[in-house]
């Protein structure tokens, strides 16, 4: 893959109106989609056919499966992974007994170049461990007009060099997927917003900073699958 500069990135996804927080259009736009936010959706089909592999946290052998969609410049999805998850992953996710599935929602532009980074990071432990450092410094590379340098400082701390950052950034075909990939979660599942969740395909509407909340669901589903 071609090597850019950061300026020379910066430009580029200006033909993307980057940073500008803006729902893209055409072909590879945002779909503003015509299905109705749906109640229960088939765990299968949840499941099926995604064209970037999910985030992954807990066993594949767990009786629940929780799958979020999220966009890390969401300050929502941000209160989720600082308030209800660090409980949920104690009491549900290390002891084997819910599966988180993360997936990317990215609803403007800064939230793409976060997923592109965070997709860059290696295997599926590092990825998750930096998309909870781009949730937690959240205020940080969302703070000013330079996001690609703040993004970048982040990055570096993960590992990254300015010549990889740059490739990651640049990925055109990754970010292809991402945009079907947000696309199809609109038209498929209805997805309108995030954080969005269904456990065993049946979508959570309660108060997603509560762990409480989940687990309202969650241990009924538990009681039922023993």
């Amino acid at each position: 893959m071609k090597i850019v500069s950061i300026a020379t990135a910066a430009t580029a996804l200006d033909r993307r109106q980057f940073m500008q927080g803006l729902m893209l259009t055409g072909a590879l736009g945002f779909s503003a989609g015509t299905a109705q936010a749906q109640s229960t959706i088939d765990v299968d089909k949840l499941l099926q056919g995604a064209e970037v592999p999910d985030l992954e946290m807990g066993s594949k052998d767990a009786k629940v499966t929780m799958i979020e969609f999220a966009s890390l410049s969401c300050p929502a999805c941000a209160a989720f992974h600082e308030e209800a998850l660090p409980t949920l992953k104690e009491k549900y996710i290390d002891t084997g007994k819910m599966r988180l599935l993360m997936r990317d929602h990215p609803l403007n532009d800064p939230a793409f170049a976060a997923s592109l980074l965070s997709r860059c990071a290696g295997d599926n432990d590092k990825a998750v461990k930096l998309q909870g450092v781009l949730f937690s410094r959240q205020n940080y590379w969302l703070g000013g007009r330079d996001v690609l340098d703040r993004l970048y400082d982040i990055g570096k701390q993960a590992g990254f060099n300015r010549e990889r950052f740059e490739q990651c950034i640049g990925d055109e075909p990754m970010y292809a997927k991402l945009v079907k990939l947000r696309n199809r979660s609109t038209d498929e599942y209805g997805i309108r917003g995030t954080p969005s969740f269904f456990i065993n395909g049946q979508r959570f509407t309660g108060d997603f900073t509560d762990p409480e909340a989940f687990a309202k669901m969650i241990d009924p589903l538990l009681k039922e699958a023993s």
